[in-house]
């Protein structure tokens, strides 16, 4: 996959866990939550966790603990988009750093 096609991947996953038409509920935010530590998680197995998807996750528990559940798993699942698209990079980087070496 391009560099090009990682980016188009990494908007797609952002795009489609954000947002949502019906009001969040704390349930929604814990299972939203546990899935961005989980991807997380997995992103720090392979050294590649990205500054952004770990303030992401802050202001998901900051807006819980203020009660906004909508706002907090809104963030939880662009947390998990985020770190979802950091282990994207990492595997595919694994690969395909030899096609961009000068032979």
């Amino acid at each position: 996959m391009s560099m090009i096609g990682n980016m188009a991947l990494a908007t797609a996953l952002l795009v489609s866990g954000v947002g949502s038409a019906l009001a969040a509920t704390e349930a929604d935010y814990k299972a939203a939550l546990a899935a961005a530590e989980s991807a997380e998680k997995d992103a720090a197995t392979l050294r590649n966790r990205w500054t952004k998807t770990e303030s992401t996750l802050a202001a998901a528990k900051k807006a819980a603990a203020a009660g906004d559940f909508d706002a907090a798993a809104a963030s939880a699942r662009e947390a998990e988009a985020l770190a979802k698209a950091s282990i994207l990079q990492a595997t595919s980087e694994k690969t395909h750093w030899k096609d961009m070496e000068i032979r």
